[in-house]
């Protein structure tokens, strides 16, 4: 079963870094990206009319619409679509703010890519994941014990259940 995945970053850089770690990965495809927040947003809803699309990477400092308010959007729009934040930024407040905004996993961009490909793996598996460097002052963060404690969408469509 493939993991489709959506990249949104305003690095061409980071984007073609995370699509080449990523699809190196025999169960991983990138099916989109965008530089932008709100074409992350438009394109993401284009794609989910032909492709389910399993997991967003969402940068948080992004032109037009900040990864934050499109993660909202995202789980507003497409709430079968995991949120994962990657971002440079990553305070115990921008951690709180992204999973109250729905995110369900938050990296650190100084992450290992062993964390980015296990992070999308765990949140497309209907868990949540926090990178290492960041997971002590996270779960001590009280935004991270309320969004915790929130229940989780069902899990992803099987490939069997796509086709149908």
């Amino acid at each position: 079963m493939n993991i489709t995945v959506f990249l949104a970053d305003d690095h061409a850089i980071v984007r073609d870094g995370l699509r080449a770690l990523l699809e190196a990965q025999s169960d991983i495809r990138v099916v989109g990206e965008a530089a932008a927040g709100r074409e992350a947003l438009r394109r993401l809803k284009e794609l989910s009319a032909s492709v389910i699309i399993d997991v967003a990477i969402v940068d948080i400092a992004m032109p037009e619409m900040n990864g934050i308010d499109l993660t909202r959007e995202i789980v507003a729009a497409l709430p079968s679509t995991a949120v994962v934040i990657l971002s440079m930024y990553s305070t115990a407040e921008h951690v709180s703010r992204a999973f109250l905004a729905g995110a369900r996993a938050f990296l650190a961009k100084e992450s290992a890519g062993t964390e980015v490909v296990d992070a999308v793996r765990a949140v497309h598996a209907g868990g949540r994941y926090v990178s290492e460097r960041l997971s002590k002052s996270a779960a001590r963060a009280p935004a991270f014990d309320r969004a915790a404690s929130q229940p989780i969408p069902p899990a992803r469509p099987s490939d069997q259940e796509r086709r149908t």
